[in-house]
């Protein structure tokens, strides 16, 4: 005969009850909550789309990406870390975003990331189109240039288009524009694709970013081009951007600008655990526009990419909060 389950002992119930926030993190909402509970890493939305130049839907990513995997994940068996006991994880909510109101979104973005950069905890920002990672840049590098690991399909490097200098296609160009990205010390992986235009191409490389084009990445293989990433931004503070459409759609068909011949799942983890121990200040996952994947696949794809970098955080600050054993209770 069935039981009644005892509710009492369950004080926060099923994973699937409560407010979506990233992996059930604790929600908090002011700076002063910041102070309060002083966080090692903070997860931003920043549910912007209007920057797109092809199909907007991005501004649903962060939502999507938070309900995407209600049920917290303790233990990276590749990694060998429990980013839950090294870290401390709140999910800081959304920038408020207007449509139609580029400055201000992104004003708004920026305040939201250096509120949480000024008090030393780690953002990790869930987009939203990648223009949003211009303001983040900016949230983030008061201190200097910051180096990059950059997975897209594209290089983002473009200039104006149709009288917008600040679209989706061109927030790394900006960024080097006011000395917040150090060309020298930025990878971009997987760029591929029929082009328009070759300037954004074409200022990645007179600028000295090293792109890895997707054939050079199957040439090479993950191994290689970990090494390279490593080679590339050194021990010097680092950011990593993922766009998701630089998987192949296959892997990620809910994006804005999808484009065929991409990256796996799988090789896509792989290179990141390749950059454990790197100097992260912080990251994004962006373009995750779930009207175009109705099975909401690619908003999984985004949170378990966005708990691979959170790895990688724990990771460097290995047993800052465990005594260092940094392994879960059932395997000590």
């Amino acid at each position: 005969m069935p039981t009644t389950p005892n509710l009492d002992a369950q004080v926060d119930g099923p994973q699937y009850l409560g407010p979506a926030t990233f992996l059930k993190t604790r929600s908090l909402s002011e700076p002063e909550e910041l102070d309060e509970w002083r966080p090692d890493v903070a997860i931003v939305g920043a549910p912007w789309d209007d920057s797109t130049t092809y199909r907007p839907g991005a501004r649903f990513g962060p939502r999507a990406v938070r309900v995407a995997n209600y049920q917290p994940p303790s233990w990276h068996l590749d990694l060998e870390v429990a980013p839950f006991e090294v870290l401390k994880v709140v999910d800081y909510g959304d920038a408020v975003c207007y449509p139609g109101l580029t400055d201000q979104a992104h004003e708004a973005i920026r305040t939201r990331v250096a509120e949480v950069a000024s008090r030393k905890i780690v953002p990790m920002v869930i987009g939203g189109d990648h223009s949003i990672s211009l303001p983040i840049l900016r949230g983030i590098a008061s201190r200097g240039p910051v180096g990059m690991v950059h997975i897209d399909a594209h290089c983002d490097t473009g200039d104006d288009y149709l009288g917008s200098k600040f679209h989706h296609g061109a927030p790394f160009r900006r960024a080097v524009e006011e000395g917040l990205l150090d060309p020298k010390r930025t990878i971009q992986i997987g760029i591929r694709g029929g082009q328009n235009f070759m300037d954004g191409i074409e200022f990645s490389k007179s600028h000295g970013m090293r792109v890895v084009f997707i054939e050079e990445f199957a040439e090479l293989g993950v191994d290689r081009v970990i090494e390279e990433a490593r080679r590339v931004v050194g021990d010097g503070r680092t950011y990593i951007s993922f766009d998701v459409d630089g998987l192949d759609p296959v892997y990620a068909p809910g994006t804005g600008t999808p484009e065929i011949g991409g990256l796996t799942t799988l090789e896509a983890q792989r290179l990141l655990r390749g950059l454990r121990g790197l100097n992260l200040i912080g990251g994004d996952v962006v373009e995750v526009a779930p009207p175009y994947d109705q099975t909401g696949n690619t908003a999984l794809v985004g949170a378990t990419i966005m708990f691979e970098i959170l790895c990688l955080i724990a990771d460097r600050n290995f047993g800052a909060r465990a005594g260092g054993s940094g392994q879960p209770a059932g395997k000590r």
